[in-house]
């Protein structure tokens, strides 16, 4: 799944609610391209999220987010916008989010085999595994991230647009940034879920430290994530 964290990325935030509302809300289908036709190349569902009374309560803006997610032949195409709805163009919205992707794998404690890479080695993460809070700011001394021994919980800033999540089957996942995003958060959370963290591993695309500011009065930020399977 695809779990939408907004208005907030984790804990580092104004609201105590676990990456934001969005994920918890309930968003309204306002269009989709389904038809009768079996042959349409690109099938796709947009759906909104408004602000309303719920929502003033954690955070006190007026916005509207939308989703569109489009399955295209070879990828899985996600478009996040959000919109200032304020009247004002000085009254700005700021906030993080993230496309919380989970991604099936076959084992995710076989090093050899899943791994995120992606140009990442000499690039600046926030290790949340050290301290959730106040994470340090570390950079990465290798050419993957793997999840075999360990929570992996790492923030990975101002990234390449595409990271390859190895899922130990002779394929990987591409996790591209094309617009807006500019992070990627690499999760696993080992034996904090004992049942399942085995069976998966999260790429994510995200603006999950330095927030987006957005002015009023109309304004609209538009992100882009594609998933493409590819074949090693």
């Amino acid at each position: 799944g695809i779990p939408i964290c907004f208005p907030q990325f984790g804990m580092n935030g104004p609201m105590s609610q676990q990456h934001g509302f969005a994920r918890n809300m309930r968003w309204e289908v306002i269009g989709t391209s389904a038809d009768v036709n079996p042959d349409d190349p690109e099938p796709a569902v947009m759906l909104s999220l408004k602000s309303n009374e719920e929502t003033r309560k954690m955070w006190p803006f007026e916005f509207e987010c939308t989703y569109e997610v489009t399955l295209r032949r070879e990828k899985l195409k996600c478009e996040f916008c959000v919109k200032n709805c304020a009247d004002d163009l000085k009254d700005e919205l700021e906030f993080t989010a993230a496309l919380h992707s989970y991604i099936e794998v076959v084992d995710a404690t076989d090093s050899e085999n899943v791994y995120a890479k992606g140009n990442l080695k000499g690039k600046s993460y926030m290790d949340k595994e050290i301290d959730a809070k106040n994470p340090p700011l570390m950079t990465c001394d290798k050419d993957r991230v793997t999840f075999g021994t360990k929570l992996v919980d790492s923030i990975f800033l101002n990234t390449d647009p595409e990271v390859l999540l190895h899922v130990g089957n002779g394929a990987a996942v591409s996790v591209e940034n094309t617009t807006g995003w500019r992070d990627h958060v690499i999760w696993n959370p080992h034996e904090n879920m004992p049942q399942c963290y085995k069976q998966f591993a999260c790429v994510e695309s995200a603006c999950a430290v330095k927030p987006v500011v957005l002015p009023g009065d109309g304004y609209v930020w538009k992100s882009e994530m594609n998933l493409t399977v590819v074949t090693l």
